[in-house]
């Protein structure tokens, strides 16, 4: 358990959305019995996927729209500072399965090579 919470825990601060999100749910009930050893971040996306597990996806908000379109700037202008923070500003954005559809190509290059979205999925 300790080793699963490290993993989870390193995935969140290297921004590695995908690993986390895998492990967390490959191991949800697991991480649900222990989710106090998790720090906030890593904490917030266990809240996020078993959310997303147990009810409907919900449609873009203003707020999240913004922020995908700042995203796909960044991406555009290959401002990776500005990225970076726009990811850990909103890391439970980029969770959501939907969210592909709203990225451009370069936003959705970019975040496959910093491993925070999966185009496999």
């Amino acid at each position: 358990m300790s080793e699963l919470v490290k993993k989870v825990n390193a995935s969140m601060d290297n921004l590695d959305l995908i690993s986390a999100r895998r492990l967390i749910e490959e191991n949800i009930d697991l991480i649900n019995e222990n989710r106090h050893h998790l720090r906030s971040n890593a904490r917030s996306m266990f809240d996020i996927v078993k959310n997303n597990t147990e009810s409907v996806i919900n449609t873009l908000n203003r707020k999240e729209m913004n922020v995908i379109y700042s995203i796909n700037a960044y991406a555009t202008k290959f401002d990776i500072r500005g990225l970076k923070l726009s990811i850990k500003n909103n890391p439970e954005l980029l969770v959501r399965k939907d969210i592909q559809h709203y990225l451009n190509e370069d936003a959705k290059t970019i975040l496959t090579g910093m491993k925070v979205i999966s185009i496999n999925e």
